[in-house]
Order: structure tokens, then sequence, then C-alpha cells
């Protein structure tokens, strides 16, 4: 497919949100762009949060995965429907309870300020992050395939790809993004399983029995148990895919700003539960799909993508879907799936960055309603930037798979935002307050520290995403050290 028919299919598809956005977005008022009224169907919030959670990390990165951990990855995916399970009998009900906007509220109400202030943090600098490594992915797809054909630079890229975000999120907030969710898991799902259609399609063609193959079933294995020292232990995966969902979604205002724009606790824990079920389904679906296309490029002899020397098996999903004339209608579906993946995480992100910097450190609901409005447009455009920013140097940096790059990440710094949520629901302590941001920066470091030499002191013990688990647990301790008498 040639780069300026790309160009026009995301051009089409952005002028359908846009559609979206003006009709969602008509009042412009702080309810709508925060909490969308509290009026979203759970039904609807719920299958739009597939796309949100999957990204365009799972679209692209999780069918390159499979060729270094198989099926692995189904792990901690069963670990992440327990932790939907925590979220949705613990942590909503205590949302929902408080009525608040921005979930670091809850510290606020808990500890105090300093406290508020440095859970908000964690989740800024681990929301921009995530966000950035979804987005870096998707505009290094774009950069590869579309604008290097024009000599564009990446820069230029990045930021034609965050302009598009902000121009139909400024008005509608999350009230536009529940419903452009939807249509972005749609093509999402629609992309995944046109792709899987045509490659069986293929195989039948060249009278191969893909299911039955031994090729298929070098790519297949899901548990791993063999040994515990390994990274991929089924354990060590399911435990950490349990407390990473309940960090990255339960305790990420990106995620649970969705949750609180449902009408009330029930139909949100409803929505969080079945989006636990069908995340499972989904994850498997993209696992064979990324089995698929490395038969597929076995047997066709495909070499996997090569990006500044090093081979990206990231881009082995649209070097197949848009360079090796599998037919027309995969190419489309897989730029609507590619844009609508990078566009269901980043949108959302955008918005709940706005949201949290506005009610956790800019005192805004102290403000005028007018003050409000122009406060939030300006946050808005200065989250943008950041993310403009953080990109780039992305691309610098940058060289492992981003779905483990990303996971491992998280690892770091959601760990500090778990420690200051269990302590405060499962415990009665106060803590002296000053000392909370000096507490979280040593439970970080202490968990570089367990990573770094835990193979050397632990007879060959390699940690997963496990160690999100201790850092909760370092930060728990150091908030004890500081505890006060009530």
């Amino acid at each position: 497919m040639q780069a300026d028919q790309i160009l026009v299919i995301i051009a089409a598809y952005f002028c359908l949100l846009l559609s979206i956005s003006y009709f969602t977005g008509k009042q412009d008022s702080n309810q709508d762009f925060f909490k969308a009224n509290k009026k979203s169907p759970w039904y609807v919030v719920a299958f739009g949060m597939i796309g949100a959670s999957l990204s365009g990390v799972t679209f692209i990165s999780v069918p390159g995965w499979v060729q270094a951990s198989q099926f692995s990855y189904l792990q901690i995916v069963f670990g992440y429907f327990f932790g939907y399970i925590v979220i949705a009998y613990l942590l909503l009900p205590i949302y929902y309870k408080l009525n608040i906007t921005s979930i670091y509220e809850y510290l606020n109400i808990r500890f105090g300020k300093v406290s508020h202030k440095t859970g908000a943090f964690f989740f800024f600098v681990s929301r921009v992050l995530g966000a950035a490594f979804r987005l870096f992915l998707v505009a290094t797809v774009l950069q590869y395939f579309i604008f290097d054909t024009w000599n564009i630079p990446f820069e230029l890229t990045v930021v034609f790809s965050i302009l598009l975000i902000w121009v139909y999120t400024f008005k509608g907030g999350i009230k536009t993004i529940v419903w452009t969710d939807t249509l972005q898991t749609f093509f999402m799902i629609f992309a995944v399983l046109t792709a899987i259609y045509t490659l069986n399609e293929y195989f039948i063609e060249n009278d191969i029995r893909i299911l039955k193959s031994t090729e298929l079933k070098n790519y297949t294995q899901v548990f791993f148990n063999e040994n515990f020292l390994d990274k991929k232990h089924w354990l060590k995966s399911f435990l950490g895919g349990m407390f990473i969902s309940i960090a990255m979604t339960g305790l990420d205002q990106d995620m649970m700003q969705k949750n609180l724009t449902c009408r009330n606790v029930k139909e949100a824990q409803w929505n969080i539960i079945s989006l636990g079920a069908i995340l499972i389904v989904v994850n498997f679906i993209f696992l064979f799909l990324g089995a698929l296309l490395f038969v597929y490029a076995e047997k066709t002899q495909l070499e996997i993508p090569r990006m500044n020397g090093q081979v990206k098996t990231d881009l082995l999903f649209p070097e197949i879907a848009l360079n090796y004339k599998l037919g027309a209608p995969l190419a489309i579906t897989f730029i609507l799936g590619l844009i609508a993946a990078a566009y269901s995480s980043a949108d959302s992100a955008l918005t709940s960055l706005t949201t949290s910097f506005c009610f956790d450190f800019l005192n805004f609901t102290n403000k005028t309603a007018l003050s409000q409005k122009k406060t939030r447009k300006k946050v808005h455009i200065c989250v943008s930037l950041l993310l403009i920013l953080v990109i780039i140097v992305f691309k610098h940096v940058l060289d492992d798979n981003v779905i483990s790059s990303l996971l491992t990440v998280a690892s770091y710094t959601y760990g500090p935002l778990l420690g200051l949520f269990a302590f405060g629901i499962f415990t009665k302590h106060q803590v002296h307050e000053k000392g909370t941001p000096l507490v979280a920066v040593l439970a970080v470091v202490f968990t570089w520290l367990l990573h770094s030499y835990a193979p050397a002191l632990l007879k060959g013990y390699v940690f997963g995403y496990e160690l999100l688990i201790f850092n909760g647990l370092f930060m728990i301790f150091g908030l004890y050290l500081i505890r006060r008498k009530l």
C-alpha cells in the first residue's frame, strides 16, 4: 500500500472522530470534560475500555512478542482478571462513596496534602511514560511505512500524531472519549480478526494445515513452570499481572476516570469485571495472530524488519499487512486498527493527565467556572507538548520490545501508589507526611537494587513483573516507619 493511500485512510478516520467530538463536546462544560455528567452506559464504557486497555502496544507489540515469549503473556492476563475483581469490590466502592473526580483525592482525605500530591506525581510520571510508550510504537510504524517515504523527520510525525488527538479531545474530554473508544475498540478487534482470516486463507491455499503444524506449536506454550528462577514462571507472571492490573487500572486516573462516569457503583463493577473476562479472550486472539505471523514469515522467508540496525519484531505485523500483497482489505483494516489503537490510549491519557494536574496540583475546585475552563485548556496543551518531548527522547533510548519495557517501567512507577493506597485502606495508622515523598523515592531505589542484584544474591533468580509487589511492600514498610499515633 502506498504512503498517500495510507494517509487518506487516516484522514477519513480522523474526520469520523471529529464528528463524534462535535456532537459530544457541544456543551464544553467541566462536568462533561471530567465526568461525562455520570451518564455513561456501563456496557459502552466496558467495550471502549477494551481498546484503552489494549492500545497500540497490544495491537502490534503483543504479536511481535510471541517469538521471544510464546503465549506466556496469557499467564499475566489471567492475573489481570483477579486484579479486576479486587478493583471492583475494594476500590470502586471507596471512590463512589467519596464522590471524587481524581482518585488521588482519596489520599488527601486519608493522609493529607503531601501524600495526595506524592500519589498524583507518581501517577503523572507513570501515565506520561505509559502513553509515550504507546504513541512511540505507533509513531514508529507511521514513520517507517509513510513519512520516511517523504523524508519527513520523526519529530514532525510525533507532533502530527499528538495534534490530531488534541483537536478532538480539547472540548468534550471524557464524554467524547467514552464514545470514541467504543468505535476504536471495534476497529482494533476487527483488524485482528481480518488478519487471522487472511493468513488462514493463505495457509489453506498453500495446503498448510496450520492448526496441526509443528511450526505453530513452537509458539503456543502458555504455562512455564519448569524453572522458578525464570522470569516467565507462571506464578511470578500471575501475581505480577494481578498487581499490575490493580495498579495500572485501579490506581490509575486514566482508567478509573472512565469507570467513574457510570451511573452508580454497581454498573461500574459490572463494567470492570466484564472487561477482565473479555481481555482474556482478546489477548489470546492477539497472541494467536502473532504465532500465525511468525509461521508466515518462516514459510515465505520474510526477514523481520530492522530499524537503526536492530531487529524489530514489533514491525512484523505492519510489514506483512502493508507490504506482502495479502489483499487491500487486510492493509486497510490494519491501518484503521493501528490508528484506533493509538488514539484509544492516547486520547484518554491526555484527558486523565489534564484532570489529575488540575485537581491534584492546581487547587482547581476553588477557581470560578470560567477560570477552571481556561486553566483546563492550558493544561491540556502543556500535557500534549510534554508527551511530544518524551516520545522523541524514547527514539534515542528505547531498544527493547515495547510491551516488555512498558510493564517493567510500571513495576517501578506504580509501586509507591500501590503502597500508599494499601497502607491507607488496610491500616488505621496516620503518617508524618513530610516523609512520604522520601519514602516513595527510596521504595523505587530499593526496588531497582533488588532487581539489579537478585540474580547474584539469590542464585540466579530473575525478577519478572512481581517486582511491583516488592516495590509496594517497600513503600508500606517505609510508611510504617514514619507512622504517628492518632
